[in-house]
């Protein structure tokens, strides 16, 4: 059963508070670099950088990382796991590089993102921006920038709707089975 707790509307907000958020926090955009963990994280992060450059009249570099061969469940995955791709078309070394993801729950995804970065420069600084945190950390891992936090259950599943995959902006929970 489907329980919608963002509309359209709330993630625009989310959105604009968040990228104003990221520009009070870091005094401006300079040396700012935004990088989408794919999938849903890629069109939030433009999003953010369009709304950045709206304010600031400043166009944010926004990348795109694919973290499939840094999960540490791998193995659990597929045998045949699905390849979105990283592209990154600016060096990292002393940038100030926001990772944006639309779900913060155990950490890992996030654990996985940074050793993946780390592999392609070194950053100034990483900074995290998530859409929803539910919860149920296993790493000491947390968003310097958050849309909502929703707390859930582990029988629940958070689920960030995207225009680009999902043909809306929204966010519902859905009760696993």
């Amino acid at each position: 059963m489907k329980k919608y707790v963002m509309d359209s509307g709330d993630i625009n907000r989310a959105c604009i508070r968040l990228a104003h958020e990221l520009i009070e926090r870091n005094k401006g955009v300079e040396d700012v670099v935004l990088v989408g963990i794919q999938r849903r994280g890629v069109p939030l992060a433009k999003k953010i950088a369009e709304l950045v450059e709206q304010y600031e009249g400043v166009k944010v570099p926004v990348g795109k990382l694919d973290i499939t061969f840094y999960r540490d469940d791998l193995s659990l995955l597929s045998e045949h796991p699905v390849i979105n791709g990283t592209d990154l078309p600016f060096a990292l070394d002393n940038k100030k590089v926001v990772l944006v993801d639309d779900v913060l729950f155990t950490g890992r995804t996030v654990r996985a993102a940074i050793e993946a970065l780390m592999d392609s420069g070194r950053p100034k600084c990483i900074q995290l921006i998530v859409m929803v945190d539910r919860g149920h950390r296993e790493l000491p891992i947390r968003a310097d920038f958050l849309g909502k936090n929703i707390p859930t259950s582990l029988g629940e599943i958070v689920h960030v709707c995207v225009p680009e995959y999902d043909g809306e902006d929204a966010v519902y929970i859905d009760t696993m089975k």
